[in-house]
């Protein structure tokens, strides 16, 4: 049996955890009474831990929030997966948080045990970020807040936004989700005004406030959300786009493409329709060639000539068979 104080501890590490604890189960794994669980369970309360209670077959104790932190236990994949985060995040991923990200980091490595300690430092000495190609564009930390606490709320928002032409338009939305994409934010919402889904680059965005009603929540487009994002940026930023028939099964090349690069219509059980671009034709006839299955491109005509000299190229590049 854990004597007093290493079982005050085993047991706020369990109630951590997202999930409700009946009092036996707890007992059973602490190897003590529900007397002592109980006992156990006021102590916390006594030193500021905010355990709940609940009744019923689902019911059982649990973690909830107070009005303070409370010190969190964390095993030692846990401790060393917030140290790489907190590091992350003190590079200035989203404006206004690096100081307190290297605040909190600091805090962390100070009770890391030696052995983690070890491997957090390795992963910094032997790890190396390549820098972007382009400067990430800065998202207000507040600006975020504000989106996502909308997004919680279900409080339409009016904001300010600037196109990708540098065009400044006024929108009313309802918001559902912040997407985060490599170096970018974008967010997700139905657009009041042109009462369809709309995408929009969160470091574009200036909030008006007050928020506006409360909204009821329509269902998300295209089921997944990331998915969703990455095709309509994409398409946005593509200079050439093309309709490809291709003499295959839809499944089958579904495997082969990922959503931020086409999308695929099944035609019949062994033809379908692949919805693809590029910045440049060369781009994207690599990409159809990358395919290894036989396809019909007769659009964009530019796309349609390179081809054509591809063919020509690859048939003199071989010789004649015999």
């Amino acid at each position: 049996m854990l004597d007093t104080s290493a079982r005050l501890l085993r047991l706020l590490s369990l109630l951590q955890t997202p999930r409700a604890w009946p009092g036996s189960e707890l007992a059973e794994r602490l190897g003590v009474s529900g007397r002592t669980i109980r006992n156990d369970i006021d102590r916390l309360r006594e030193l500021g831990y905010p355990v709940d209670a609940t009744r019923g077959t689902t019911g059982g104790y649990r973690l909830g929030a107070g009005a303070a932190m409370p010190p969190l236990l964390l095993d030692d994949e846990e401790a060393v997966a917030v140290t790489i985060a907190l590091r992350i995040a003190a590079q200035g991923a989203v404006p206004g948080t690096a100081e307190t990200s290297l605040q909190a980091l600091a805090k962390v490595e100070q009770v890391l045990p030696s052995r983690l300690r070890r491997r957090v430092r390795t992963l910094q000495a032997y790890t190396v970020a390549v820098p972007a190609d382009r400067p990430a564009p800065a998202v207000s930390a507040d600006v975020l807040t504000t989106l996502v606490s909308a997004c919680r709320d279900q409080e339409r928002l009016r904001f300010d936004y600037l196109d990708h032409a540098g065009q400044p338009s006024r929108r009313i939305v309802e918001p559902y989700r912040a997407v985060n994409w490599g170096q970018r934010w974008y967010l997700v919402a139905w657009d009041v005004e042109r009462e369809d889904w709309r995408t929009f680059r969160v470091d574009r965005i200036r909030p008006r406030m007050p928020n506006g009603p409360r909204f009821a929540p329509r269902e998300p487009p295209g089921g997944d959300i990331a998915a969703y994002v990455s095709r309509r940026v994409s398409g946005a930023a593509w200079r050439y786009h093309a309709r490809v028939t291709v003499h295959a099964p839809a499944a089958a090349v579904v495997e082969q493409i990922n959503p931020a690069v086409g999308t695929v219509e099944a035609i019949d059980a062994d033809t379908c329709v692949l919805v693809t671009g590029a910045d440049t034709v060369e781009t994207l006839a690599l990409h159809l060639g990358m395919l290894d299955f036989d396809f019909e491109v007769t659009e964009p005509a530019e796309l349609v000539s390179h081809l054509r000299r591809l063919a020509d190229r690859y048939g003199r590049a071989t010789p004649p068979v015999r």
